[in-house]
């Protein structure tokens, strides 16, 4: 319920300078009653209007006051002004909520004296400080509105005038809700947090020393700044380290940066797997920060076929910087170079073996610019690279390019946030191109595109949205469907046979390794295969295990990949890879140590992860005539068993052998945790695999599991030669199995 009040005085002269109105406690109480979060500290932010000017309103903090009389509110005489309030002028007042939306991230006020001095007057000097000090104090909490006069004293009364003033927006405010706090002339200024712009009034007979400019803290950021209108998903806690560790120190005033005796970060690397972000990132960095217009370079554009036209290429990206920087010093505007592929320009010096040495320069230069003797204060280098292992160590150490920020593979919530993004204009109410379903079904598509980089989710949508287009196109008539173009969740199924992440072992590729029918053969196999499962859960959910190892050893034909397979799939881990000998033959050594090195390496990328190392002898080529093997994979193979993952990651490592007694002298098997042996099929378990999977006659059954008596046979042995046995014949005979059983030399 409003209260109506009439206009009045404001009986004290100091109150002038709280910006405060004044009510009786009797009023007061009624407005604290409508909005009870308010009024714990005896202040009460209220609007007021007048009812001559409906169309005005004005928004003030509200306190008692027992000299006022009831009815009544009182004003000071700036407020009056602003309001065009006289005397007796009814004004309608009601409590005024004020949202989180409404904080002020930056106030520009001019000052000038309240009272005029003579035209002969000598200009007053002002402290900025002071005057920053004193509006804090006063007004901090209080709802200002643009074109509002306040009133402070430092040496004489001053007048300050709200100019302009800008709101925070930052990642979950819509691209909606910014444009009308763009528009908003009224908001909530904080001392701490608002940053505060002083200047002089036009022909104001005043100067302010002691750092009017040094008391404003720069602006780096455009005005239009939003991460929903950046256009990238599944990046919050990169975006958080890169405005932090680069950008923070920019955004306070020259004084502080100086008195706090530390210098601007001029460079960081972003670096991960292709089509994480990357260079998209950088990109829009560049857009949204108010400095010079960025210049992205490609790596290999820098290299030149002439004796130093190379380096002569770098100074040329720095010298719009150092010109300024000897012109403007500490009010230089940022000047950002962005390299692409960064480390085909700065390789660890020594590194190329060309003769030339230009590689090597290329890096000196860079050095000499980011922090030699006349390095620049004024620059933001952003390198991006695939390769972080490959750049010199010189120019990633403090001081250079410092901040190093690894943009990953989207986790469940980054891939919704991307697929939000590619299909935003598809989910328009204005054009409605995408089904209900398929918009409420974005969650579990999120969920179903493990290990999908964010370029692979953009590819996907494309994948689908050809499929709808292709729906709707009559080859006969060579006529599209206009109208009814529209992607279904159904296209979305279809895409994700198309498109594949690269990163991690596609599932359907390890379920070639296993049949679809599997057996549980007998008791020990069965225990064998629940504590796979259990070696998987402790990795899961213990917060101690972050690297578990199992071997799994047994006679050949026994099944060791297809179970090693078979757990990883059904483990759901976003990351699987296989490494074995087929996928390195004829590769020499380095190579193969790099291969299994880069497999743990991306391993470590993930939360959790399963690798299988098939055939480990396969994989040193271990040959027992000699002995003979590669040291250099063994070794690769004995480190990186060893070496947990990084923090937050959780590995579990699978590897297989038939000849575990001979890699014992090579510690191979010891290197492992746990040791399982994948045992023969028994009677019992050669009775339920041919009863599962063979067609055969009970009787003629019975016949061929007396005849194996207790002689045990491996698992693909056995399911090969009841194929053999099948050949031309829909059931299997016990004569015609085991000729076949002879085939294979079994006794």
């Amino acid at each position: 319920m409003a209260l109506t009040a009439l206009v009045c005085k404001q009986s004290k002269s100091d109150d002038a300078y709280t910006n405060q109105v004044f009510l009786n406690p009797v009023d007061w109480m009624k407005l604290a009653d409508q909005s009870p979060k308010q009024g714990k500290d005896g202040k009460l932010i209220i609007e007021l209007k007048l009812e001559h000017r409906p169309q005005d309103s004005f928004v003030f903090t509200a306190v008692e006051d027992r000299g006022v009389e009831i009815g009544k509110v009182a004003l000071n005489g700036s407020q009056r002004d602003d309001c065009h309030a006289p005397f007796d002028a009814p004004a309608t007042l009601t409590p005024y909520n004020v949202r989180v939306d409404d904080l002020i991230d930056s106030i520009t006020l001019t000052v000038d004296l309240k009272a005029k001095p003579a035209d002969d007057t000598p200009a007053l000097e002002i402290d900025a400080g002071r005057v920053e000090k004193a509006i804090k104090k006063a007004f901090s909490g209080q709802v200002l509105t643009q074109g509002q006069s306040l009133i402070v004293k430092v040496r004489k009364n001053l007048i300050l005038r709200v100019q302009e003033m800008s709101f925070a927006s930052f990642g979950d405010a819509s691209s909606e809700a910014r444009g009308i706090a763009d528009l908003k002339m009224r908001g909530q200024y904080d001392g701490k947090l608002s940053s505060l712009i002083l200047e002089r009034a036009p022909n104001a007979r005043v100067r302010l020393s002691g750092g009017a400019q040094d008391s404003r803290a720069p602006k780096i950021f455009n005005k239009a700044f939003d991460f929903q209108q950046l256009g990238i998903g599944g990046l919050d806690a990169e975006f958080n380290q890169i405005f932090r560790r680069t950008f923070a120190s920019r955004m306070y005033p020259a004084h502080v940066v100086e008195q706090l005796g530390i210098i601007h970060v001029k460079g960081m690397l972003l670096f991960g797997p292709p089509g994480c972000g990357k260079t998209l990132i950088a990109r829009q960095i560049g857009k949204v920060l108010n400095a010079r217009e960025p210049k992205i370079v490609n790596g290999p554009e820098i290299l030149d076929r002439f004796v130093g036209g190379s380096e002569e290429k770098i100074r040329e990206l720095f010298a719009d910087a150092e010109q300024e920087q000897k012109m403007e010093g500490s009010n230089s505007m940022l000047h950002i170079v962005i390299f692409d592929e960064f480390d085909a320009i700065c390789k660890s010096r020594g590194s190329t073996g060309d003769n030339t040495g230009v590689n090597d320069s290329i890096v000196n230069q860079l050095l000499a610019k980011i922090d030699g003797v006349d390095a620049l204060n004024n620059i933001l280098i952003i390198g991006m690279t695939n390769r972080k292992d490959m750049i010199d160590d010189a120019i990633l150490r403090p001081g250079r390019l410092e901040v190093h920020v690894e943009i990953g593979l989207p986790d469940v919530k980054g891939r919704l946030q991307i697929l939000n993004i590619h299909t935003a204009k598809m989910r328009n109410p204005k054009h409605r191109r995408m089904s209900q379903e398929a918009e409420q079904k974005l969650g579990e598509l999120a969920e179903r595109t493990k290990n999908f980089s964010g370029a692979e989710l953009a590819g996907l949508v494309r994948s689908a949205t050809s499929n709808a287009l292709h729906r709707n196109f009559d080859s006969k008539t060579m006529q599209a469907d206009v109208e009814n173009v529209t992607i279904e969740y159904g296209d979305f199924d279809l895409a994700l046979q198309e498109v594949k992440p690269a990163f991690g072992a596609p599932t359907e590729n390890l379920q070639e390794y296993f049949p679809s029918e599997w057996v549980s053969y007998n008791e020990e196999y069965e225990e064998l295969l629940r504590r796979l499962q259990l070696c998987v859960e402790q990795v899961k959910t213990s917060e101690r295990t972050s690297l578990l190892t199992v071997l799994l050893e047994g006679d050949t034909f026994t099944g060791k990949t297809a179970l090693a397979a078979r757990v990883a799939v059904e483990s759901g881990f976003p990351f699987v890879r296989m490494v074995s000998a087929d996928g390195l033959i004829g590769k020499h050594d380095s190579y193969k140590s790099a291969a299994i090195q880069k497999a743990f390496m991306d391993a470590s990328k993930s939360q959790f992860s399963v690798i299988i190392l098939d055939d480990l002898e396969r994989l040193i080529e271990y040959t027992p005539v000699g002995p003979r093997f590669s040291n250099m994979v063994l070794q690769t193979l004995l480190v990186m068993l060893k070496k947990p993952p990084r923090k937050g990651s959780s590995l579990l490592v699978v590897a297989t052998t038939s000849v575990a007694p001979l890699l014992e002298q090579l510690q191979l098997t010891s290197a492992f945790n746990i040791t399982l042996s994948v045992p023969k099929l028994d009677q019992k378990g050669i009775r339920r695999v041919l009863e599962e999977l063979v067609p055969m006659d009970p009787k003629e059954r019975d016949e061929v599991c007396g005849y194996m008596g207790e002689t045990p046979i491996a698992i693909k042995q056995l399911l090969m030669v009841s194929e053999m046995a099948r050949q031309g014949e829909y059931s299997v005979s016990a004569q015609r199995f085991m000729e076949c059983l002879h085939t294979i030399d079994y006794v």
